[in-house]
């Protein structure tokens, strides 16, 4: 007996343990569960994810080129504007969220990368959160609201010639809500280089866009039409540029376009809503298949 045990002690129990295994799966009878496959669904989900985000990604980048090309045309600022108050400067960081955003929601799709579908997801979250707080002291600071559009307007004025971007704004402004100024086409007065006692021939005078008739003979824009409107009364100047100011119907006009731009808030978050569903749906997939293995 002893003799016999010696001769048994050389096997490990490790070789036991392989042989088991081995034994184990030859036998037909040993059920292993198998790795969860993506349903045609999950498939189609991904690719949705993948193409929506390169849509989002395409718009970013021409919104980020279009900032781009703006602020590169006027380069150096005229008159010492700040890059900080530059329109254009909006359209750049507009475009470079919405990029890197949806950047990270493409190759995270497309690379099944966990990390960058969790990047998205927040990000997409906290851009809704900050829309609808935006939103909702919208509606609660209405009057404040309107005191700050007031001092933007009154900013425009005093750097007409300054930017083209202001100038172009307060110009369509003007002629498409038939307006002049702020409260009235007096507020000129306060622009340095249509004030009475600046040098120049736009002295005492209202840009192009305050008249009732910016076109000559019908056709040919008029530049001059507003010159020396300060000098005259306020009879003579009512028959030439439009008298009322521009606060008061800016306000009338977003008021009127109040459902509209509820409308298109809610589109917007509708669409970053159904990103978010469809990225998620992949992270869960991916993390399924990540867990078995």
């Amino acid at each position: 007996m002893q003799a016999s045990r010696l001769v048994e002690l050389p096997y490990s129990s490790l070789d036991d343990d392989d042989e088991d295994d081995n034994m184990a799966e030859q036998d037909p009878g040993v059920w292993y569960p198998e790795p969860p496959k993506l349903s045609p669904f999950s498939h189609c989900v991904r690719y949705l994810a993948f193409f929506w985000n390169l849509l989002f990604l395409l718009l970013g980048l021409l919104t980020l080129a279009v900032g781009v090309w703006g602020l590169l045309a006027k380069s150096p600022l005229p008159g010492g504007v700040p890059l900080s108050s530059d329109p254009m400067l909006l359209f750049v960081l507009a475009g470079l969220g919405a990029s890197t955003v949806s950047l990270a929601g493409c190759l995270g799709a497309f690379r099944a990368s966990p990390c960058l579908l969790r990047f998205f997801l927040g990000a997409v979250l906290a851009f809704g959160g900050l829309e609808v707080l935006g939103g909702l002291l919208l509606l609660l600071a209405r009057r404040r609201l309107r005191d700050a559009l007031q001092d933007l307007l009154l900013l425009c004025l005093l750097r007409y010639q300054d930017d083209p971007d202001l100038q172009f704004l307060v110009d369509e402004v003007q002629r498409n809500l038939q307006c002049c100024g702020l409260e009235s086409y007096r507020d000129w007065e306060s622009n340095p280089y249509f004030n009475c006692s600046a040098p120049g021939v736009q002295a005492c005078g209202v840009p192009a866009s305050c008249c009732q008739d910016p076109l000559q003979n019908g056709s040919v824009p008029n530049i001059q039409c507003g010159f020396g409107v300060l000098g005259l009364g306020a009879a003579a100047a009512g028959a030439v540029v439009h008298t009322g100011g521009c606060g008061a119907a800016l306000g009338a006009w977003l008021q009127g376009q109040a459902g509209a731009i509820a409308t298109g808030a809610a589109v917007l978050l509708l669409l970053e809503a159904v990103g978010a569903l469809m990225a998620l749906r992949v992270l869960r997939d991916i993390t399924a298949v990540r867990v078995w293995e």
